[in-house]
């Protein structure tokens, strides 16, 4: 068991981006509330989330981010990044730099169950102008990480967080992310993720490459 401690709690409005061509209507851009935050089986009160294909869900409820992540891509960017950049809604001070899914956060009367890597996508470039930064992001393997929501209540920043590992055999948040873009995983490993407590949208990606796999020659 580790405490670590809650820096920032980090709420999103609805908000338009361009990056070339393209006109997102997004939330990704949260923002650091001064307030306590309740935080429900949906997700954080009042945060947007537009894009609910990808994002949101009860398996994707709140996603976390470590301070520590947040001072290396400062570092690398050559700017200050402030909690919530990423469209994160907790930043995390001593977040673990890996963890398995079924590993739990612990914040007051919340707990929280970890489901899935966040996997970049287009409107995080957008968020960032960069339109190569998906693959920044990719090869940086500093992916945060998605959670659902077991118990609810209100948060408030400063707060200790404990941190309880999975006691069951599992899979790492890194090692799904690195998965996620492999065309052809073993099925073995696949069979290791569907086993585990993963967010419903993992479940759904390597079903399908579990099946693409059985059907290729």
């Amino acid at each position: 068991m580790e405490f670590l401690r809650l820096v920032s709690i980090n709420v999103g409005k609805p908000h338009d981006l361009r990056l070339g061509s393209r006109d997102f209507r997004t939330g990704i851009d949260k923002r650091p509330s001064a307030d306590s935050v309740l935080i429900g089986h949906a997700g954080l009160d009042g945060d947007a989330i537009l894009d609910t294909e990808h994002h949101g869900g009860p398996d994707q409820a709140v996603y976390v981010y470590g301070a520590e992540d947040y001072r290396w891509w400062s570092q690398e960017l050559g700017q200050d990044l402030r909690p919530g950049t990423f469209g994160d809604n907790l930043t995390v001070a001593g977040f673990p730099d890996d963890l398995n899914a079924g590993d739990r956060l612990l914040i007051g009367d919340v707990i929280l169950e970890a489901t899935a890597p966040r996997i970049p996508c287009s409107t995080l470039a957008a968020q960032m102008q960069d339109s190569n930064f998906g693959l920044r992001f990719r090869r940086a393997e500093r992916p945060g990480v998605y959670f659902r929501v077991l118990n609810e209540g209100a948060v408030a920043t400063g707060e200790p967080v404990t941190f309880i590992e999975n006691p069951e055999p599992s899979v790492s948040m890194r090692e799904m992310f690195r998965l996620w873009f492999e065309v052809q995983p073993s099925p073995d490993v696949i069979a290791r993720i569907l086993d585990a407590p993963v967010a419903e949208r993992v479940r759904e990606r390597f079903r399908q490459k579990l099946a693409d796999t059985a059907a290729s020659p």
